[in-house]
This record gives C-alpha cells, structure tokens and sequence, in this order.
C-alpha cells in the first residue's frame, strides 16, 4: 500500500518539512500504514511563474542549491508550483526561474503547470521534468478530467469540488495518476476561483516586477488586488475550520475510500499557512490516531530546538 502525500513549501517550510521527514524515516511506528512523501512543493521567492498563492520574499542561489540537494539526497523531488496563468511568451525568459530548473535539471524533480505557454516551454527546454496538471485549471466536470487524464502528465489533480462524488471517481481510468487537495480552506463551488487564480498571476507578475526596480521598497499588493480578493474570509481557514466542508477529506477517508478505490496521490496545502497549523495538518493526516499526541510533542520539541518554531 502507497499513500503519497505531497506537502506545501519546501522554501518557506524548509527546517519544518526536514524534521518531517526524518521524523517519518526514523519514527515509522508514528504514522499510520503506507505513508511517503511523493514530494515537498513551492517555490523559491521571488517567482514570477509561481502560482495559486502571491508569494513574497527572497531566497538565494546558495540556499537554493542547498535545499535542492538536501531533499534530493533523501530522494524526495521538489515540485515547482509554476502555476501562473497569467503569462506570456515574453516571460519565458526569466533568469531566475531558469536558472532554478538548471539547477533542478536532475530527472528527480517536478513541476505543476497551468499555463500552456510555460507547459509547452518547458516540455521542449527540460524534458526531465515530469509535469502535473495543476488544480488552478479549474476542472470540475468529469468530461474535462477525463480529457486532461488523456494527456501526458505525470499526474493530474483533481479540481476539489470533485473530491468527494464517487459516482465520478469510480469511472475515472488511471486512478493512481490522480491527485486529490484534501484540506482545502476554499468554500465548495466557490464561483470565483478561477478569477481569483488569475489575480493571483497577475499580482506575482507585479510583486516580480516591483522588486526588480523597487528592491527597497514595500510591494502595495491591494493596488494590484482590484475585486479585493485579499478580503476572502475563507483563505485564512485552519485545519479545524475546514473539516466541515464536503470537499474536506479526512484521513479515515483516504485509508478506507480512497486508498482501496486505487487512489494513492494526495496533497495537503499550506504555503502560506502558519507552521504550527502546517505541523498539525501533518499530524492529522499522517499520524496514527493512538499516536497523534506524542508524535506531535515530537515534531513541535525538533521545531523548537532548531529554530523552526519560537514559543518565546
């Protein structure tokens, strides 16, 4: 049994997500029956073809270098959430964000896409890299995922409003290859989700933009928020306020719905999520229930003895 959860920010949750995984490889007896990690996704800010969240910050060459080989080493791929959907051909030419594949040009590593002008780009620059079909596509029919299914990607994820309509599911062809986002904050069949992916693009078009010719200077992001998206009551949804939606999926769901259907693709999101809520989501979903207070107090003692967490 494989149950591959792929898991939010190797940049920004970089210390969080090493303890992570040494605490899965050295404490098995923590977690529940089949758990991996098929990858750590995110970016390294500034990116301009990231997408799905605006994301800010600057991280260097060295430390890139750094965090890519600390987690290939372990045999974990990062996944870049080049996810965009706002570019153009003229963006393709970005030095940071090749320089980032290069970098990344292993065979190991991955990357989401949702743009078909960056799809295509990559497939014919870096071949190497495996490609997802990003949820921000907005795929909510079973004839449009049946369709995307039939494309060559690596794997697909699911529009989330799908997660839990089981008539679909069953009848979807290469179910292993098939990505569910289990604790999305978004409100179910939200009409605005795809327009709020787009802000989105366009806004980290912007911040990139900025910092080039203002380094100094703060990015005013509600200036380039026009339908005020940054006011979304959801987006700041916890791992306990979510568990009531009907696309919530819920770990006994994953081992005795999903699993058994021929599922084993899952991702839990968090980029911009606050580490303790990260670090409970993990134990959540990933923990065994008996065990779920102590690995916990595992997890959040590493965090504090290595400066991933401060309670004071």
């Amino acid at each position: 049994m494989k149950v591959r959860f792929h898991l939010p920010d190797f940049s920004g949750n970089f210390k969080l997500n090493l303890l992570f995984a040494d605490m899965l490889e050295n404490r098995p007896d923590f977690f529940r029956e089949g758990v991996e990690i098929a990858s750590f996704y995110g970016v390294f800010p500034p990116c301009l073809w990231n997408g799905g969240r605006t994301q800010g910050g600057f991280t260097d060459k060295n430390f890139i270098k750094a965090v890519i080989k600390t987690f290939n080493d372990r045999g974990i791929p990062l996944r870049y959430t080049f996810t965009n959907m706002m570019l153009e051909k003229k963006h393709l030419s970005d030095d940071r964000c090749n320089m980032i594949l290069n970098l990344s040009n292993n065979g190991l590593n991955e990357a989401i896409v949702a743009s078909p002008v960056l799809e295509e780009y990559i497939r014919r620059n870096f071949p190497k890299f495996k490609l997802t079909s990003s949820t921000c596509k907005r795929l909510n029919t079973e004839e449009a995922l049946l369709a995307e299914l039939e494309k060559d990607y690596s794997i697909v994820v699911i529009d989330y409003d799908l997660n839990n309509k089981f008539d679909i599911l069953e009848r979807l062809p290469r179910k292993k290859d098939i990505e569910f986002l289990v604790n999305a904050c978004c409100e179910p069949e939200c009409p605005r989700r795809l327009e709020h992916y787009k802000s989105i693009g366009e806004q980290q078009i912007a911040y990139c933009a900025h910092i080039k010719k203002y380094p100094n200077l703060p990015f005013d992001i509600e200036k380039h928020d026009p339908q005020n998206f940054r006011s979304c009551p959801f987006s700041q949804r916890g791992i306990f306020d979510i568990r009531g939606l009907k696309t919530h999926i819920s770990p006994d769901d994953i081992w005795e719905k999903y699993v058994p259907m021929g599922f084993e693709q899952f991702k839990i999101e968090g980029r911009t999520a606050s580490p303790l809520n990260v670090a409970e989501t993990y134990m959540y979903y990933m923990a065994k229930p008996e065990r779920r207070d102590e690995a916990r107090f595992f997890l959040l003692k590493a965090m504090e003895n290595t400066g991933a967490l401060k309670f004071s």
